[in-house]
């Protein structure tokens, strides 16, 4: 597909930080400070609360903390930049200078991100690919900043209205592949790019459970994968369980992406995801 592409990647270059992948995948633990999230809204939106959290998330096992200051569940409306840089800058200042874990911006505004990094964030993580703001991409080539680049149908207000693919699996591949290649043609170095299929973004149940069963095909692309499906609404469609009493079927999930390549996994659970990914990890050994 168009430039040649690289090999596969081992490595994830994020500002000052080389961040290299291994068998069992990097835990990304979900901060969200906005009060109207699917799963955890409102519960630490006070700083202090929210520090805790993501201290307490890197003992337990992260290797990323994922901040977000707006909501992108289905039928989110967008907030102001201003809003969003209220709810998180003042956490990423507080938790990078209190811990060395990496950090994530949750953000589609190339405003928000670039004061998140200038705040001491790491990566951009961008449910529009770059899409969403003209000057996304550019920041990222002049930070050295690491991005996710995520395929989503629509945009969260609208992205569950009757969403439709032809073969999703090659759809989501081609887009991915589509936006990673435009940010190396502008100058981003392909180790500092991710890609993530976005299940539940734009997608039904039958949706996100080929895009599950495909994830090899997925993941056996260029660029390393992370996929997001802690607790969503297809899992909740299956066993008919609430956001909040999900984690069986995330820990299933998180098993299974690792099994099909995943390279990092975004969730709620940290400390039970890497007790399950060690559980896992010693039986593969034989121990």
């Amino acid at each position: 597909m168009g430039a040649r592409q690289p090999q596969r990647l081992t490595r994830w270059l994020c500002r000052d930080r080389s961040v290299e992948f291994r068998v069992t995948p990097l835990i990304m633990g979900i901060l969200n400070l906005t009060p109207d999230s699917f799963s955890d809204g409102g519960r630490f939106n006070a700083p202090d609360a929210a520090i805790a959290r993501a201290l307490q998330m890197q003992r337990d096992g992260a290797d990323i903390i994922d901040i977000g200051g707006e909501s992108t569940r289905p039928g989110a409306n967008p907030v102001p930049a201003h809003l969003e840089c209220e709810r998180i800058l003042p956490v990423i200042e507080a938790l990078s200078a209190e811990s060395d874990v990496l950090i994530s911006v949750d953000t589609t505004k190339a405003d928000v991100a670039g004061r998140a990094l200038a705040a001491g964030a790491h990566i951009v993580n961008d449910v529009s690919a770059t899409t969403g703001d003209a000057d996304m991409t550019a920041l990222v080539v002049e930070s050295g900043a690491g991005v996710v680049l995520m395929h989503m149908q629509g945009t969260p207000g609208s992205m569950q209205d009757k969403p439709k693919y032809d073969d999703v699996v090659n759809d989501v591949r081609r887009y991915l592949l589509e936006r990673a290649e435009i940010l190396v043609a502008a100058g981003v170095v392909a180790e500092q790019i991710v890609v993530d299929p976005g299940i539940g973004f734009g997608k039904t149940l039958e949706h996100n459970l080929s895009l599950l069963n495909g994830l090899t095909r997925l993941s056996q692309a260029t660029y390393p994968l992370l996929v997001g499906l802690s607790r969503k609404r297809w899992i909740g469609e299956l066993t008919g369980r609430e956001a909040q009493d999900r984690l069986a079927g995330s820990l299933v999930g998180a098993m299974v992406c690792a099994q099909r390549g995943a390279k990092i996994v975004r969730v709620h659970d940290v400390a039970e995801t890497r007790d399950a990914f060690s559980v896992v990890e010693a039986l593969s050994k034989g121990v």
